[in-house]
């Protein structure tokens, strides 16, 4: 009997080893975002492809997502990709209809045992309504594949795109 139960808790401890990586999604640490305001938002890269290692991590910014710059990584390449947008923003009385749209760091070795973080500044535009839901899709590059957090369907799907929900902007503070 013994026997038997140390051997079903050995098999789930196992099981459960191997499901965790599978189950870690791509997150942000920034739950909500306040419209006007900048925020630093780290985003999350739990494990690489597999057993390979994570050598690129491109993020494409929600609309209305604007000022946008990355942190430098070391070991990595960093770029911005710049564009249009798809409609113009409103950010502090200005409109403005381009930006930085992506955000690549490139050419780093991050193992999939390994977790590590990716840091991007901006500020949400005046414009944007509270309660929307900004979606930040992040895929992961590695040797023979990728893992895409794209999904915005919302539930309980497989690859979900980490998102902020936009709350209103503060009360001016008479500075």
């Amino acid at each position: 009997m013994i026997r038997t139960f140390l051997g079903a808790a050995v098999a789930a401890t196992t099981l459960t080893a191997f499901a965790a990586p599978a189950m870690a999604h791509a997150t942000l640490d920034v739950k909500e975002a306040a419209v006007n305001v900048t925020h630093r938002i780290a985003l999350r890269i739990p494990h690489g492809c597999g057993d390979e290692a994570t050598h690129t991590v491109r993020v494409q910014l929600p609309a209305g997502f604007v000022n946008a710059q990355p942190m430098v990584k070391a070991g990595w390449t960093t770029e911005t990709v710049r564009g249009d947008y798809a409609a113009p923003v409103t950010h502090r009385d200005n409109e403005i209809t381009s930006g930085v749209t992506e955000i690549v760091w490139s050419g780093g070795d991050l193992p999939s045992a390994f977790y590590d973080e990716f840091i991007v500044r901006g500020a949400v535009a005046s414009s944007v309504e509270p309660g929307t839901q900004m979606h930040f899709l992040i895929v992961q590059e590695c040797a023979n594949g990728e893992a895409a957090w794209i999904d915005t369907s919302g539930g309980d799907v497989s690859h979900p795109a980490p998102f902020i929900t936009v709350t209103p902007a503060p009360a001016p503070s008479g500075h």
